[in-house]
């Protein structure tokens, strides 16, 4: 069956690094768009960034342009988040999504929905604080 495993989280300090990993399995993941997303502590879900099949183009939201890298290996079928200067507001449970459509290719940044995602991982926490 599909399951995507994210690990990597960890408690850092504002400025910090961290690496986010998705291990994929029980699919061909190179046939498909992947995403980034994740939930602050009381709020909703959002969007973080996305990649399509082939690693281009990539997506981004506005907040973390410049500061984060989505990465995709497909021999590994693992999807990679590279977070560089994380600030305290980036702290949150970050999951990994595959969408929903084989083959799709998104050529403009997606309005996010969560419907578009068929398969989700549970989530690995990220914790930004001095």
């Amino acid at each position: 069956q599909v399951q995507l495993v994210e690990s990597g989280g960890d408690l850092v300090q504002p400025g910090g690094s961290l690496k986010l990993s998705c291990a994929a399995s029980g699919f061909i993941m190179s046939n498909y768009y992947m995403a980034w997303v994740r939930r602050a502590p009381g709020k909703g879900l959002e969007w973080v960034s996305g990649i399509n099949m082939n690693g281009d183009p990539k997506y981004y939201h506005d907040s973390v342009a410049g500061r984060f890298t989505i990465s995709r290996d497909n021999i590994k079928k693992i999807l990679y988040l590279q977070m560089n200067n994380l600030k305290p507001d980036d702290t949150a449970v970050y999951r990994c999504a595959r969408y929903k459509w084989s083959g799709a290719t998104l050529t403009t940044r997606p309005v996010f929905r969560e419907s578009d995602y068929a398969y989700w991982g549970q989530g690995t926490q990220v914790t930004v604080s001095a």
